[in-house]
């Protein structure tokens, strides 16, 4: 790893993941849970999208050990047919619940071409482009979505009412990087709104209101986001919408409006969230050389599409796999509140710390 003279800590991958592994197993969750937990955490922190990756997991652990979060999760598939299949998750981390829901639609898509799993009983998701990329590595189109407590307003609304409802694609691109597309259906991240707070700095514009639904640039009157879409926000809560229905309405889970907030005084409780995966196998509808060329070619000429001066046109993933190999070599970032979080764990576990360069 090339070593970093200025800026926030930074951590070689391997050695984050291991100390990532080390404590969840120190705090007695079992194997697959160590093992799935750690590979969502570091999907987000590689990829760049450090809101889910491991700096949560300091939360995971508190409610792990408050009982929010089963330590050792009875998963059980309560419907399983040619094509769909349901999991009952048992309260399970979020990350070993959709894992195994990716896996299940895999096995089903070999035989039947598509798979689809609904999944119930569930946690936080974290990065939904992590399970959907999981598909694409398999040699299948993947999707994957779930709801979470309220926080962005309906378009003209005035009151939080979705989630920030992730909608997460992937695609075998024929080479080793799947066409890759993750996204958010409000406007930006409440963590954007914090980090501005700390900043001082105006927000976009469109991007969050006040407690009266009026738009504010202001980040310490923000109190929701906005959805996606600005003056053509009602595409963005629509496609929050889409996440609802896939993943707590078809599930039988709690809507937005009826979740716990993640981040609320009650460890205690489950969530209960809903989810929802997919594949699909391209060679039950094409040939996979058919497919394949098909792909190569659509990358090839929206990466060739003209550009506006002084500006890049990029892929679906092409920012995210850019990232992913700079974080590589200059090693993963690491806040200061998240630092202070691991050396407090370690020492809670009596593990080695981390070996952070700065």
């Amino acid at each position: 790893m090339r070593q970093r003279r200025d800026g926030p800590l930074h951590v070689e991958p391997v050695a984050l993941s291991k100390f990532v592994s080390e404590v969840l197993e120190a705090a007695g969750a079992d194997e697959p849970t160590v093992a799935s937990a750690t590979r969502a955490m570091m999907h987000g922190s590689l990829y760049g999208i450090d809101s889910h990756g491991v700096r949560l997991l300091d939360h995971y652990v508190a409610v792990m050990r408050e009982g929010r979060v089963a330590l050792r999760p009875r998963m059980r598939f309560v419907v399983e047919l040619p094509a769909v299949a349901v999991l009952d998750a048992g309260h399970a981390h979020g990350a070993r619940a959709t894992y195994a829901a990716m896996d299940k639609a895999v096995e089903l898509a070999r035989t039947s071409g598509m798979g689809a799993v609904s999944i119930r009983h569930s946690s936080h998701f974290g990065p939904a482009g992590a399970y959907a990329l999981a598909a694409a590595e398999a040699g299948m189109i993947g999707f994957a979505t779930c709801n979470s407590d309220a926080f962005v307003r309906l378009h003209d609304g005035a009151e939080r009412f979705h989630g920030t409802n992730p909608l997460a694609f992937a695609a075998p691109s024929g080479d080793d990087r799947p066409w890759f597309f993750d996204m958010a259906t409000s406007s930006i991240p409440f963590n954007r709104v914090l980090l501005y707070r700390s900043l001082d700095r105006e927000l976009p514009a469109d991007a969050a209101s006040d407690a009266d639904g009026i738009d504010t640039q202001d980040p310490h009157m923000a109190e929701m986001l906005a959805p996606l879409g600005g003056e053509f926000g009602f595409k963005g809560a629509g496609l929050a919408g889409v996440a609802e229905l896939f993943s707590a309405v078809l599930s039988g889970m709690a809507l937005s409006t009826e979740l716990l907030p993640m981040s609320g005084p009650d460890k205690t409780t489950p969530r209960s969230l809903g989810a929802f995966v997919m594949a699909l196998r391209p060679d039950a509808f094409i040939e996979g050389d058919t497919f394949t060329g098909g792909m190569h070619r659509y990358l090839k000429q929206l990466r060739a599409a003209r550009a506006r001066d002084g500006a890049t046109v990029l892929a679906p993933g092409d920012r995210e796999w850019a990232e992913a190999d700079r974080r590589r070599d200059v090693g993963i970032p690491i806040d200061p509140a998240t630092a202070s979080a691991f050396a407090r764990l370690a020492q809670q576990y009596k593990l080695s710390p981390l070996p952070f360069a700065s």
